[in-house]
């Protein structure tokens, strides 16, 4: 059932903290590059207010998701929007997410089409 997947990016394009905290625990880990493996509600929290700063404007539009069963999806989005002092951004996003039984989310990992725009 992808409805997790379709939950948690409707919080995530909120860009509230206060709406993505509920998605995560102690164990959770996250990878979203260029930053390492994070780990943990408040590391993660911490990350996601540094990417939210960065951008004047952000959003993501999922375009497929695919259950790998075992609470496991694969989902593509498009990630868009204005880098602060750099101008307009977009990429292809690929993302592996696995939730626990009680659906918060285990693992993360983002995959970029493009990484030049973080350098």
């Amino acid at each position: 059932m992808d409805c997790k997947v379709t939950s948690f990016m409707e919080d995530l394009n909120s860009l509230k903290i206060e709406n993505l905290q509920k998605w995560f625990n102690d164990e959770s880990r996250i990878w979203i590059p260029p930053a390492g493996e994070v780990v943990g509600v408040r590391r993660i929290m911490a990350l996601f207010r540094a990417i939210f700063r960065k951008y004047e404007k952000l959003e993501w539009d999922v375009d497929e998701i695919f259950s790998l069963g075992n609470n496991k999806f694969f989902y593509e989005t498009m990630s868009k929007g204005t880098i602060a002092n750099k101008g307009i951004y977009s990429n292809q996003i690929c993302t592996i997410v696995s939730f626990t039984e009680n659906g918060t989310i285990k693992f993360l990992s983002d995959y970029f089409k493009d990484t030049n725009c973080f350098k």
